[in-house]
């Protein structure tokens, strides 16, 4: 597909929308928008992205969020800025958003969240993918990983991370273990609503 030939939304008997929002824009240098559908028919769900305004030509790792017990997840605002380094980092996110549940890349119910196939945008600063998968194999990897809880899309939020390896960060951005902060930042967030 050319870059930038759009995504459409996906369609289906449910549908969930994740409208985003920008996060740490200042860093990015833009506002990162669009949105994540899910859609849902029979055993099918397709999940569709198309996000506009990230930095170009990086690979962006997305992802769905929540609480393994079930709270509702919401995107975090400026204030979880915990140590004032004027940067939401990943592990600021968490009080608010949970962990990193589900990968949205080559293969969503592996959940193998370092997995690196996740889109590269545009040198226009465009994120386009659509995947298909088994809704049943999803949800039953979903209750392997974390201890018998429902998928329940309605409760979580999507990430859309990264900026380019150069971009320079503070020392006091955080992330997961060995993976650099600049594939984690949080770019864009949106919470996952149902729309019918």
């Amino acid at each position: 597909m050319p870059p930038d030939a759009g995504v459409r939304p996906a369609q289906g008997d449910r549908m969930y929308v994740a409208r985003l929002i920008p996060r740490n824009a200042t860093v990015t240098g833009s506002a990162a928008s669009g949105e994540v559908s899910f859609a849902i028919t029979g055993d099918r769900l397709t999940v569709a992205t198309d996000a506009s305004g990230v930095p170009p030509e990086t690979t962006h790792w997305q992802h769905i969020h929540g609480f393994p017990d079930g709270r509702d997840a919401v995107c975090p605002t400026d204030a979880r800025d915990a140590n004032e380094d004027g940067i939401v980092d990943l592990i600021e996110t968490e009080t608010l958003a949970g962990t990193t549940m589900v990968p949205i890349n080559d293969d969503p119910v592996a959940l193998d969240i370092p997995r690196n196939t996740y889109p590269k945008a545009s040198a226009s600063g465009r994120v386009q993918y659509r995947s298909t998968v088994s809704l049943a194999a999803l949800e039953a990897a979903f209750r392997e990983a974390f201890d018998g809880q429902e998928l329940e899309l309605e409760r979580r939020v999507v990430f859309l991370h990264g900026v380019a390896a150069a971009t320079g960060l503070p020392a006091t951005v955080a992330s997961l273990g060995p993976i650099p902060a600049h594939v984690t930042l949080p770019i864009a967030c949106g919470e996952i609503r149902r729309l019918r």
